[in-house]
């Protein structure tokens, strides 16, 4: 066995204590060791106080990789509703169908259809048959996704309460191409991707052109955690505004309740509360995650097989579990 010196011992230590991979503290490492059991998991990514203190890939695509979030395009989809807002495309959440945006009204609709407004759309509260799970199939098949969502029968009236569908946000997506005269790509790209310098690419478009919100976008893992710190921060990357305070206060708060995991819901955020620390979720099919405690200064991107289903009683519970019994505490006690 080869003998090594003290000056040896010195070096590999300041070595380790350079590489982020190995400076963790035990506790974050933790975090890393209990996330790599979940085989679900691809990558775990935690930046607190603006620092990344893990970023781990166990499997699947590098960490740099583009890969699909799934339904988080949601809470992408909601931002640019929040942009809107702030340039004035849209005069406000309470706005009407039938006023922002009359050309999506297919002919034979019923007459609420017009009364559903911005605020309906982005909390999935629209009163619509859903176009999520067993009908997703159906709708994305049809020759009109706009006007299919909006054809489906009432089954709550708007605003009664939340029933997740995707066709929401691709009609809320499609208002958003109508006031600002720009695909959703266009606006993704414009109004995030260069301010956040994230790459976005082009995804699914419907029958019409216009690009699916709500489903179907990609990001790389570092571009989650960069879209996480802007909200955590007001809106704020590195000395840009990119969405108003006002917006992100406004979507960080309940405004109805998801029927599956009990979680409140905002503008594109569920909601959660764990050991007096709120924390806002945007959650994609499979396990696809960020998670934003802004009073912890924290941010946690998460990517997972988006082969396999994430439920409320399984990896999706086990991942809640992972962010409210471990990271969270960790970040509390690093905050002490």
């Amino acid at each position: 066995m080869p003998h090594i010196s003290r000056r040896d011992l010195i070096v590999s230590a300041a070595a380790l204590c350079a590489n982020p991979a190995f400076a963790q503290s035990p506790s974050w490492e933790t975090i890393v060791e209990r996330a790599r059991t979940l085989d679900q998991c691809h990558a775990i990514a935690v930046h607190y106080d603006g620092v990344a203190v893990v970023s781990e890939q166990f499997r699947g695509p590098a960490l740099g990789r583009l890969v699909p979030i799934k339904s988080v395009s949601k809470t992408i989809v909601a931002a640019l509703t929040g942009a809107a807002i702030d340039r004035g495309e849209i005069p406000s959440m309470q706005a009407r169908l039938a006023e922002v945006a009359p050309n999506l009204i297919p002919r034979g609709a019923d007459p609420r259809v017009g009364t559903i407004t911005v605020e309906n759309l982005v909390t999935m509260q629209a009163g619509l048959e859903r176009t999520s799970g067993a009908n997703y199939g159906g709708w994305v098949s049809s020759n009109d996704w706009v006007a299919n969502a909006l054809s489906r029968p009432f089954v709550a009236e708007p605003g009664a309460r939340m029933l997740y569908s995707t066709g929401s946000f691709h009609v809320l997506g499609a208002v958003l191409s109508e006031v600002s005269g720009d695909t959703l790509l266009g606006l993704a790209r414009q109004r995030l991707g260069r301010p956040l310098g994230i790459e976005i690419p082009a995804w699914t478009r419907d029958p019409q052109g216009r690009y699916l919100g709500g489903n179907e976008m990609a990001l790389s893992l570092p571009g989650m955690v960069r879209f996480g710190e802007m909200y955590r921060q007001g809106g704020m990357w590195e000395g840009t505004q990119v969405l108003s305070r006002t917006w992100v206060a406004q979507s960080l708060r309940p405004v109805t309740r998801s029927p599956f995991s009990g979680l409140a819901y905002g503008y594109g955020w569920f909601l959660g509360r764990s050991g007096g620390t709120e924390y806002g979720l945007a959650r994609g099919y499979g396990g696809q995650i960020i998670c934003i405690a802004p009073d912890l200064k924290l941010t946690v991107a998460i990517t997972s097989d988006p082969t396999r289903p994430a439920r409320s009683a399984g990896y999706f519970g086990d991942l809640k579990a992972l962010i409210e019994g471990a990271i969270l505490p960790v970040a509390r006690q690093d905050r002490t």
